[in-house]
C-alpha cells in the first residue's frame, strides 16, 4: 500500500544528536504512517540502531549501493570497482544514495530533510500545496553569475540528462536542505540518465566531481517531465541558517523570531557549530509543548527539554 509521505535523511555518527531532534519532530509532526528512513555509513549502524522501530528504518550505505562500490579506509572516500579512479567523494556518493533510496520507496512523495532540520508544524503533502502532483521546490531566477557552483551544477545536470547547456543567466535554484521529491519521477530520471550515458545511472552520476542531486531533479522536472507545461512549485517553508558563525542565546532568539507564519521547519547548519544548549533553547522557543514519541514503540512521551539523546542513550 502506497503511503502519502516518507522522510529520508542522510546522517552519520557525529550528527546523531541532531538527528535525534529531527526524528522526534518527524514523529510528532507527521502522520502515524510516515516512516523516517535514515542512511548511515555501515560503521555507524550501531549508533543509529537506537532509533529503529515501526517509524524509523535505518539503512546502511552497503544495503543501498551496488557491490562494486567499496569504502576506502579513509573516511568519506569510496571507489567504484568498474572505474576506480578518481575515488568518489563522500558528499557526491551521499547524493546518489538519497536518490537511489528515495526512488525505491512506496510513497507518493519523499521529504528530504538533513539532520540539522527540525519540523515545527504538522507536515503532510497538503502543507506543500500538493493536489494531483507533487510540487517542485524552486526559487525562480535565483542563480546568478556570483554563484559559479550552482551554474556548474546546472551544466552537469543537463549533460547527464542529454539537454543543451543553459542559454544564460539567471537560472532557477532547486537546492534546499528541506526538499520534496516524487519517487516515480526519480525512477524516470534514472532511466533517462542511463539512456543518455549508456551507463548505470549511479555510475554516470558519481563520475562527476561537481553535481547537485536537487538541481538534477529540478532540471529534469522542469525541462523534461513538465516541458512547456509547467506545474506547482513551492519555496520559503524552511527557516534556514547557513552561516558558519555559531548562534548565541540572543542571536538564536532573534533568528527564531524572524521566521514567517508559513514556516514548517527550521534548519541551523551543523557547520555553524551552534552549541547544543542554544539549539535546545531555540527549539523550546518554537515548540514549548513539544513531545517526543518513543522511537521503538511510537508512543508519546513528554521530553520537556527535547533532549532526545536521553531517550536513545546517545552520548
Amino acid at each position: 500500500m502506497k503511503h502519502g509521505l516518507a522522510v529520508v535523511t542522510p546522517s552519520f555518527g557525529p550528527d546523531a544528536p541532531l538527528f535525534a531532534d529531527l526524528h522526534s519532530s518527524v514523529l510528532s509532526q507527521t502522520s502515524p504512517d510516515t516512516v523516517h528512513h535514515v542512511i548511515v555509513p555501515d560503521s555507524d549502524r550501531r549508533v543509529f540502531s537506537a532509533f529503529a522501530g515501526p517509524r524509523c528504518r535505518v539503512w546502511t550505505e552497503g544495503e543501498i549501493l551496488p557491490s562494486r562500490y567499496r569504502r576506502l579506509p579513509r573516511r568519506g572516500w569510496s571507489i567504484n570497482m568498474r572505474r576506480p579512479w578518481p575515488p568518489l567523494r563522500g558528499w557526491a556518493l551521499q547524493q546518489g544514495l538519497k536518490i537511489e533510496l528515495s526512488a525505491r520507496l512506496d510513497a507518493r512523495a519523499v521529504l528530504i530533510a538533513d539532520s540539522d532540520v527540525v519540523l515545527l508544524k504538522p507536515v503532510d503533502l497538503a502543507a506543500f500545496g500538493a493536489h494531483d502532483e507533487v510540487p517542485l521546490y524552486r526559487l525562480d531566477n535565483a542563480v546568478h553569475a556570483g554563484m559559479p557552483r550552482h551554474v556548474r551544477w546546472h551544466e552537469v545536470a543537463r549533460r547527464l540528462l542529454g539537454l543543451r547547456a543553459p542559454k544564460g543567466l539567471p537560472l532557477h535554484d532547486y537546492v534546499s536542505s528541506f526538499n520534496l521529491w516524487d519517487p516515480a519521477i526519480l525512477r524516470m530520471m534514472q532511466q533517462r540518465i542511463e539512456q543518455v550515458t549508456g551507463n548505470p545511472w549511479l555510475d554516470a552520476f558519481t563520475s562527476h566531481l561537481h553535481l547537485s542531486e536537487f538541481v538534477l531533479y529540478g532540471v529534469y522536472v522542469d525541462e523534461i517531465r513538465r516541458a512547456g507545461v509547467g506545474g506547482p512549485t513551492w519555496h520559503g517553508l524552511c527557516h534556514d541558517y547557513w552561516d558558519h558563525t555559531p548562534l548565541t542565546s540572543q542571536s538564536g532568539r532573534e533568528f527564531v523570531d524572524r521566521r514567517s507564519a508559513a514556516t514548517l521547519a527550521m534548519m541551523v547548519s551543523a557547520k555553524s557549530h551552534t552549541p547544543v544548549a542554544v539549539r535546545q533553547e531555540m527549539l523550546g522557543r518554537v515548540r514549548p509543548a513539544a513531545t517526543l514519541r518513543c522511537a521503538a514503540c511510537g508512543s508519546p512521551e513528554a521530553i520537556p527539554n527535547l533532549d532526545a539523546r536521553q531517550e536513545t542513550g546517545l552520548p
